[in-house]
């Protein structure tokens, strides 16, 4: 019992501090955004009470947060694929290497740790129309026409071009965390696949993805919490437009409190936000669950 109790104050000890922190600036911070958003508030002076009228206003008689509402889920989806199943293959691929695998891994890695301001000059380089940049001026090659291509200003494309940024600045986190996974699955259970017959399909298919499904599980859980409130990548690089072609969640949420200077309204929005992440969050986790019991 002592032994049981000793460990469960140091468990609590190491727990604490990031508690008072999480406390702190998560919970605190939702529950004053579900104040104000009670309220017809520009940040400054008397505030109004509204009740719940910025709600009514916002799920009855906005349809541009219903489109950011859709843009974040296709935003969050190419996400996942990029992040999750990308991040996947490149581990697949590094734990097959033998030569040069520290290297390629630091490459792969190395849009983590570059800003997001860095990341989006980059694209916006490389995306260029005038004068054409490398992507254009290569594309050009096999057609004319694509030589002027519009991306980031093109209302069809833009967010499928902020979410492939985001996908690629944080692919390297997620293959890491995969090839580290792949490196610990048991020598034993490799081999005794391998005596069996499998070929190296066969045993990433059937031996060693399966043993790592609840690291993908895991990692699914994190891009759709990362991406359902993403914001730098898409407000840097094309500001929610052109239009509103581009516009998420979160981004909205900042031009309605910070720009239009409806702090209420914002705060509606914020806590909207809230709830669909953790509406999304419960539903993966359902599904998730079920498969594990299947």
């Amino acid at each position: 019992m002592q032994k049981s109790f000793g460990r469960k104050k140091v468990i609590m000890m190491f727990l604490l501090p990031a508690f008072i922190v999480y406390t702190l600036f998560v919970v605190v911070s939702v529950v004053w955004a579900g104040y104000y958003s009670l309220f017809d508030w520009s940040g400054v002076g008397e505030k109004d009470f509204l009740g719940i009228q910025n709600y009514i206003q916002l799920f009855t008689n906005d349809p541009t947060f219903w489109a950011t509402v859709a843009h974040t889920l296709i935003y969050t989806v190419i996400c996942v694929l990029i992040q999750v199943f990308g991040g996947l293959l490149f581990a697949v691929f590094l734990s097959r290497v033998t030569k040069f695998r520290a290297g390629l891994q630091t490459m792969y890695y190395v849009p983590v740790v570059i800003s997001s301001v860095a990341i989006c000059q980059i694209f916006t380089k490389l995306l260029s129309v005038t004068p054409p940049g490398v992507i254009n001026s290569v594309l050009g090659f096999l057609d004319q026409d694509l030589l002027y291509m519009e991306w980031i200003s093109n209302d069809s494309l833009s967010l499928l071009v902020a979410a492939f940024v985001e996908g690629y600045k944080y692919l390297g986190l997620y293959m890491v965390i995969f090839y580290a996974a792949l490196i610990g699955v048991p020598k034993e259970l490799e081999e005794a696949a391998i005596m069996d017959g499998t070929n190296v399909v066969q045993l990433y298919r059937h031996v060693k993805i399966p043993y790592i499904r609840p690291v993908i599980i895991a990692n699914c859980v994190l891009v759709l919490n990362g991406s359902l409130r993403s914001f730098d990548i898409s407000f840097l690089l094309t500001k929610g437009g052109p239009g509103n072609s581009s516009e998420l969640m979160s981004t909205y949420m900042y031009k309605q409190a910070f720009s239009s200077m409806k702090y209420g309204y914002g705060s509606a929005v914020a806590m909207a936000i809230v709830a669909i992440c953790l509406l999304v969050g419960f539903v993966f986790r359902r599904v998730t669950e079920r498969g594990e019991e299947a």
